[in-house]
């Protein structure tokens, strides 16, 4: 949850029987009346890549075309039907370092190997990214979010600030970046906003503050979009820094539609970190965008024996989660093994590290609170 040695700094399911139509007019991706489906589509008119993509119908049985446009319902993140759902995935590493590895072929082998529900897309402010080329990143990060869609994926797109720790430090790049990306993607129900990675050294007060100011930004383009507010202390809702989770519970943004989030390292959170999450999620809606196997720097040896504890947690209070990361990083967090993502082949088990395999069989493998689609064994 801090920052990392070099050379790359980590950062860092019940069915519901849809058609793709059903699923596209709940997204409000295919509108239109309900006999234009079955039409031959018009050639498609060139567009500027500032403007908002038309995107195409979620097929059924993938986990938009099942679930549709999602929002927060109490406390938990539910689908258009209003039942509360587990979103399950991976969170890409740095794209100004891995955009490689983001390729057709390994989102395939996210959405239909894997079984995932969930990519959340990485844009460092700093560290060589966003604040270098804010084009090319915005850029990037729309690409990347039209394949997921296109495979019907939820996406989480996020604003990976890290340091500086406070998130002003920033604002005037991120209103830019957000009311770019919810002008060409606010229409899409499948895509959620982290609006602040790991905040850290600042008060709940000061990171709340900003997200006041920066939900409305995203408001303006998508009225709709769940918008994630990330916590104190690295997103450990304040206990890294000797905190916990009544400073956000007594003082909560003003904002609906909206969840907290949580990051963990499982070698490094132990129980009081669990326990904290625990207590908060029966209180506030959370979602945890970032966890691994291993110590706060997404390497060294997992412990998988504390990171089943988490993810059974979550998957009994349907806290929805992404894994740290979708790379071939030489770190033992990075899922795939170094060199894989030069290649052509992402699916099954050879490509992956000992992390890799764990996590996919997590997610393939359906458990005793299933939400999304059915998980292949």
């Amino acid at each position: 949850m801090r920052t990392t040695p070099t050379p790359a700094p980590r950062r860092s399911r019940i069915r519901w029987a849809l058609t793709g139509l059903a699923a596209a007019l709940a997204l409000g991706l295919g509108a239109g009346p309900l006999g234009a489906a079955a039409a031959s589509p018009a050639p498609a008119p060139a567009r500027d890549a500032a403007e908002p993509a038309r995107a195409a119908a979620p097929a059924a049985g993938t986990p938009v075309g099942i679930n549709g446009k999602v929002r927060v319902c109490g406390t938990k993140l539910c689908n258009q039907h209003g039942k509360p759902i587990q979103l399950r995935g991976m969170s890409t590493h740095g794209t100004q370092w891995y955009s490689q590895c983001i390729k057709d072929g390994s989102l395939e082998a996210l959405a239909t190997d894997w079984n995932g529900d969930i990519l959340r897309v990485s844009t460092y402010v700093q560290e060589g990214g966003y604040e270098t080329d804010p084009k090319r990143f915005t850029d990037l990060a729309s690409r990347i979010v039209d394949q997921a869609t296109a495979r019907g994926l939820y996406v989480i797109v996020d604003w990976h600030m890290l340091d500086p720790g406070d998130p002003h430090a920033n604002l005037s790049r991120a209103k830019t970046f957000f009311t770019e990306m919810t002008k060409r993607h606010g229409s899409k129900g499948n895509v959620l906003y982290e609006i602040a990675n790991e905040p850290s050294g600042v008060s709940w007060s000061r990171i709340k503050s900003y997200a006041e100011q920066i939900i409305p930004v995203i408001r303006a383009k998508a009225p709709g979009g769940v918008v994630l507010v990330g916590t104190r202390a690295w997103s450990s809702l304040g206990v890294s820094e000797d905190g916990d989770e009544k400073e956000v519970v007594n003082n909560q943004v003003s904002a609906s539609n909206i969840m907290y989030t949580f990051h963990f390292y499982a070698a490094s959170h132990r129980n009081e970190y669990l326990q904290t999450l625990s207590r908060a999620a029966d209180r506030i809606p959370m979602f945890v965008t970032e966890f691994g196997t291993q110590n706060y720097a997404g390497e060294g040896a997992n412990d998988f024996a504390m990171s089943q504890k988490y993810l059974d947690l979550m998957a009994r209070k349907k806290i929805g989660w992404t894994n740290w990361n979708f790379s071939d990083d030489h770190r033992s967090g990075a899922v795939f093994k170094e060199g894989v993502c030069s290649g052509s082949t992402w699916t099954g088990t050879s490509v992956l590290k000992q992390a890799g395999v764990w996590i996919r069989e997590r997610i393939r493998t359906p458990d005793d609170f299933p939400t999304g689609r059915p998980r292949t064994p």
